[in-house]
């Protein structure tokens, strides 16, 4: 679609704005039903190359020296294959998550059929063969290609795309948590930034839409086994602030060392990128007969771990295997995500201070459960610092929801405790890091193409309380609408604006974080 044209339909969805919000809430359905038929395929064949993994280590532990060669074999066959998809498709590579929000903001332009085959082909590949990553970001990243997909078929213009994309986000984690009410508030805290109507409608169909269908497919049952969860007394939550905060410590060592761990594999010893797959490959192969607990993403440890009465040395040695192996996994550069790794992580270090605190006759046996889903918000809060989708993520994946009140307080202690340590959020520290590494990749870096792109003001941002005619706007960048509510303001040199306004903006890509700035006071 030409830049005039894109110009114009952004215009008249502007001037039509009720009936452009109806188109989207229906395009979220839409998206909702092919997303959730996506992400559920990517959850079936995980399940298959999964279990057949299980079976494959109990069959090499008790045959053969020469079938374990032969497995190993395979590994290095895998590596290769790996290899070869990440660089046809370089944007399919890791989490997804990163990319998906540079292509809301304006800076990652995605390839959406090829990003697609690569991450279900690849992201299958590699947590079948056991590294220990996730598909919660994968299936993000799937929800919003498939969007985007959709768009392009009926030749969306950017800004509804970016609407669509944040939806498909949000069907995503939605179908691959069971997670509708996560899916959506993650979507817009984390990667759309705002809470408008215009995006929250889209999104809301989108994820329940998708929830239906894994449901019909997978069942309604929570991917955590925490039924009957007691409710913790009152005097337990000064503990509970405690734990947090030795928590959220431990969600800035699992950032820091995310953001590290390329540092390792610039090592002389991988001189190549398929080296750095045959590595954490070959470190799958050994801990599957060594430490199988660590291989995948591991939610079927977390329920062992909430049921089975671990010794301290055995749950200290699981952290530390999860931990280091989950940094490989994610360095290698293979497509899969470490949102769920993470939360294994973050139950393991609260079921470590559950055992520390029974042993010490101060925590009730009987809470022990208490303090893993306390620790798992209380992690996801202190990497990803989206405090809300912590909560509501770990109440419906876990069933408890009659824990909303310390779930808040461990998310925002942790929070807090990440904020002091200066810690930067996960996903936008390796979003910036990834424009920086493409920055001379002219295909995968925004173009600069004019568009029209959506501004929240935020209170106490440079622009709030300003007459518009008062800010240094930034060069090539015109103001085109001003939304208040229902209420559509006319953008003349007098108009004040307020916290809680929408703008749109007529500007070209490459001023779009700047913009974002002024609006947000970042």
């Amino acid at each position: 679609m030409q830049a005039k044209d894109q110009v114009m339909k952004t215009y008249g969805a502007l001037n039509h704005w009720h009936s452009f919000r109806l188109k989207l809430f229906w395009e979220g359905i839409l998206i909702g039903i092919c997303s959730g038929l996506v992400i559920s395929l990517f959850r079936w064949a995980l399940h298959v190359v999964e279990t057949n993994r299980e079976h494959i280590y109990t069959y090499l532990k008790s045959t053969d020296w020469y079938w374990t060669a032969g497995w190993f074999a395979l590994l290095i066959l895998v590596a290769f294959v790996l290899d070869r998809l990440t660089k046809y498709e370089p944007l399919a590579a890791g989490s997804g998550i990163p990319q998906v929000k540079g292509a809301i903001l304006g800076f990652i332009k995605m390839r959406w059929l090829q990003i697609l085959w690569v991450k279900l082909v690849a992201g299958v590949i590699g947590i079948g063969a056991g590294l220990s990553l996730g598909r919660e970001g994968p299936s993000i990243q799937l929800g919003a290609v498939t969007a985007q997909g959709i768009s392009r078929l009926f030749k969306r213009t950017r800004m509804e795309e970016r609407y669509l994309l944040t939806s498909g986000a949000s069907a995503g984690l939605a179908a691959a948590f069971n997670a509708p009410l996560a899916g959506v508030i993650f979507a817009l805290e984390e990667l759309h930034r705002n809470f408008s109507v215009v995006v929250l409608l889209p999104a809301m169909a989108a994820a329940m839409t998708a929830t239906v269908i894994s449901r019909l497919l997978f069942g309604g049952d929570t991917i955590f086994d925490f039924f009957g969860l007691p409710v913790l007394p009152l005097e337990y939550y000064g503990y509970v602030v405690l734990i947090s905060l030795i928590v959220g410590l431990g969600g800035v060592v699992f950032n820091a060392g995310l953001l590290n761990i390329p540092r390792f594999y610039k090592l002389p010893i991988f001189p190549n990128s398929l080296s750095k797959i045959v590595f954490a490959l070959f470190t799958a192969g050994v801990l599957g007969f060594v430490l199988p607990q660590v291989l995948g993403g591991g939610n079927t440890l977390i329920n062992e771990i909430s049921k089975t009465s671990y010794p301290l040395q055995a749950l200290l040695l699981l952290l530390v295997g999860k931990f280091i192996f989950t940094m490989l996994s994610y360095g290698s550069g293979v497509p899969g995500g470490f949102f769920l790794p993470m939360l294994v992580i973050g139950a393991l270090t609260g079921s470590v201070l559950s055992n520390i605190m029974i042993s010490l006759d101060i925590l009730n046996p009987l809470f022990n459960s208490n303090i893993i889903v306390i620790a798992m918000a209380a992690f996801f809060s202190a990497s990803v610092r989206a405090p809300i989708t912590g909560t509501i993520l770990i109440m419906e994946m876990t069933g408890s929801f009659q824990h909303m009140l310390v779930l808040s307080i461990a998310s925002m202690v942790a929070f807090i405790a990440a904020e002091l340590c200066h810690s930067k959020p996960i996903y936008e520290e390796l979003l910036a890091r990834s424009l920086q590494n493409t920055a001379r990749a002219d295909r995968n870096h925004c173009e600069k193409q004019r568009n029209i792109i959506e501004l929240s003001v935020c209170s106490g941002s440079p622009i709030d309380g300003r007459l518009i005619k008062e800010i240094d706007w930034p060069e090539h960048t015109l103001l085109v609408d001003v939304k208040r509510g229902e209420s559509d303001l006319i953008p003349i040199g007098d108009t004040r604006l307020r916290a809680g306004d929408f703008l749109y903006v007529l500007t070209d890509d490459t001023l779009a974080a700047k913009l974002r700035k002024m609006a947000e006071g970042e």
